[in-house]
C-alpha cells in the first residue's frame, strides 16, 4: 500500500491550498480515508474523514474552512483549505489505518 501526498506549501494568512493523496495497493473505495496534521511539539489530530459512501466529518477547528473529497476513479483524496490561519501549520498526512502517507509541509506565514 502506497499513499502519497502533495499539494503542500507556504501560503499567507487567508490563502487557500488543495492536498491531494494518491494512493495505490488498496481498495480505494471500499475504504475511510482521512488527513491528520501534526504541528511542532504537538499530538497527531486528526483534521477530516471521508467514508466509502462520501459522509465526512471535521475537527472543530477546520469547520467551514476545509473540505475532503474523493476521487474513485482516480484513487485520489483531496483536501481543500481555504482561510488559513497561521495555526493550521503543520506536517499533513494522509492516511487509510493503518497505512500513512509520508506527509506534506503546510506553512501559513506572513
Amino acid at each position: 500500500v502506497q499513499l502519497v501526498e502533495s499539494g503542500g506549501g507556504l501560503v499567507e494568512p487567508g490563502g487557500s491550498l488543495r492536498l491531494s493523496c494518491a494512493a495505490s495497493g488498496i481498495s480505494f473505495n471500499l475504504y475511510a480515508m482521512s488527513w491528520y496534521r501534526q504541528a511542532p511539539g504537538k499530538q497527531r489530530e486528526l483534521v477530516a474523514t471521508i467514508l466509502p459512501g462520501g459522509a465526512t466529518n471535521y475537527a472543530n477547528s477546520v469547520k467551514g474552512r476545509f473540505a475532503i473529497s474523493r476521487d474513485n476513479a482516480k484513487n485520489t483524496v483531496y483536501l481543500q483549505m481555504n482561510s488559513l490561519k497561521p495555526e493550521d501549520t503543520a506536517v499533513y498526512y494522509c492516511t487509510s489505518i493503518p497505512h500513512w502517507g509520508q506527509g506534506t509541509q503546510v506553512t501559513v506565514s506572513s
